[in-house]
């Protein structure tokens, strides 16, 4: 639950175009390679624990309902994460669904750091809604 109005939680966390700039600790690198109506093609550097991931990404959007992101190529291609964003009252309930696809040596690796990338995940997660309450 974030304490703050759904266009306003959305503007924030579903603004990939500015992770760059509000969190560079976890995206160091975030370049629009093409945006058409409601869905952009995105290459990502995503930084979770001592790993970055590099990422082609699409992002499908829906405002301020839904923001969709699937990895089509890269580390961590076949990942689908789903976004919701419900209006409950003066708040939003952000709800996050991710299923996450780690290939060939990131696999091996992910089952002796996975929960530290699901902490790391979370933590993104919280800083978001910081910014949105502020």
């Amino acid at each position: 639950m974030i304490n703050a109005e759904r266009h306003h939680v959305f503007d924030i966390v579903a603004n990939f175009e500015n992770f760059q700039n509000i969190m560079p600790q976890y995206f160091p690198s975030i370049r629009i390679r093409s945006i058409r109506e409601n869905t952009a093609v995105v290459e990502e550097h995503l930084r979770l624990g001592n790993r970055e991931f590099i990422m082609m990404t699409k992002h499908v959007t829906k405002y301020p309902e839904t923001h969709e992101v699937f990895v089509i190529g890269g580390d961590a291609k076949g990942t689908h994460i789903m976004e919701k964003y419900e209006k409950v009252g003066e708040v939003t309930k952000l709800v996050v669904d991710a299923d996450v696809k780690l290939g060939g040596f990131l696999r091996i690796l992910s089952l002796f750091s996975g929960k530290k990338i699901k902490t790391e995940f979370n933590q993104i997660i919280d800083e978001f809604t910081k910014l949105a309450e502020n």
